[in-house]
This record gives C-alpha cells, structure tokens and sequence, in this order.
C-alpha cells in the first residue's frame, strides 16, 4: 500500500537547520560562529548555539548532518513541539556544560551530541512502548558503548573513527555526556503522554 507524503510530515526546521549547517560548510565560517570558550567569555553568546552548526571536515559535516536529518524525520512530524524547543535549549546547554564543566576545552563544533541525546530519546521511547523488544535495548547497549569507548579510547585522540581536518581537535566527550543528559530530560517531560499517543519509537 503506497502513502503519500504530506506537508505535515516534513520536518521542515530539521531540513533549515541542516541547511544552514550546509552553508557553513561551504562558506567557511567557521572562526566566527565555532563554540570558542574566551569568544563566549567575552560576550559572544551566540556561539553557544551557532557553534554546533561548524564541522571540522566533510567526513565530520556528513556524519552529523545526516544523522540529525534521519532523527529529525522521525521524531518531529510527530512530536514537533518537542523536538523544535530541544534544538534551542539542548545545544545552549550541552555548551554552557562545556563553558562550566570542561575549562580545558578550548574550540567545540557539531551536532554529535544533540543528535546522541535525541537518538537516546527516541530508542527510550521505542522500549517504553514495547518493553519486550529486544530491538530498543540493543541500542541503547550500543549507545553506551560508544560513550564508554570515546571516554576510554577517543577523548584527546582525534575523532575516533571520523578523520577531523584539524589534528587539534578531538572528541568532545563532555559534550556528548550533556547530550545523553538531554535526552533523559526529554524522557522525563514526556514520560506523562501514554506511549500509544505519541506515535515514536514504533517498529514493523
């Protein structure tokens, strides 16, 4: 049976964001919107949101991007308010956790760990609705992994498996830890909606 896809099923603030995130690829903005700890210091707030629109490469660029636009097809459509509030509120706070808590990070770009805490939101969503679902566990087994393997292997040696073009930058542990906090925040504010209204997280 075909379905049609509607206008309601874009997710239309998904699909800008990564536009943007596309022009400054291209446009090479980097030094001026880059979460930069004494920019921020000094009064440049706006980095607190712009710096997880830079990526330090296009390996980094595509890998980000088009996880956030996969997470954004599945999880705005049907939760829209939800999801577009996290953009503004996620990434300020996954920086300020930076700024507060990492002192000894000095530069931080990409969406990695808003897309790691919306990732987390989805797959508790998914078990929630199904707690006999092998699927949802498996990945948030997997999900832990990786932040065990990054915290024990790739903080302060590059990026891991994602080659960044600068050999100054690695991955940002920190962050991707604010990011899992997010997602457990979003959990907890929409624990109260039964499972079936939310249409998320759904197999088959």
């Amino acid at each position: 049976m075909n379905r049609r896809l509607t206008l309601g099923q874009i997710p239309w603030i998904f699909l800008a964001v990564a536009a943007a995130t596309l022009v400054v690829q291209v446009g090479g903005w980097r030094g001026e919107l880059l979460y930069d700890r004494g920019a921020v210091a000094s009064g440049q707030w706006w980095r607190l949101w712009t710096g997880h629109l830079v990526h330090f490469g296009w390996p980094h660029f595509v890998a980000d991007a088009g996880l956030f636009v996969i997470l954004g097809w599945l999880i705005e459509p049907k939760q829209p308010v939800l999801a577009r509030l996290s953009l503004g509120w996620m990434t300020a706070g996954i920086s300020l956790a930076l700024f507060f808590f990492d002192p000894g990070l000095e530069r931080y770009g990409g969406l990695s760990a808003y897309n790691l805490g919306l990732l987390l939101f989805y797959a508790g969503q998914g078990w929630r609705k199904n707690w006999t679902d092998w699927f949802w566990p498996a990945v948030l087994v997997i999900y832990a992994g990786e932040l065990i393997l990054e915290a024990v292997v790739g903080h302060g040696q590059g990026g891991g498996m994602i080659q960044f073009d600068d050999p100054g930058v690695h991955v940002a542990t920190t962050a991707h830890l604010a990011g899992t906090a997010g997602g457990l925040i979003l959990l907890a504010v929409d624990r109260r909606r039964p499972p079936d209204s939310r249409g998320i997280g759904k197999r088959g």
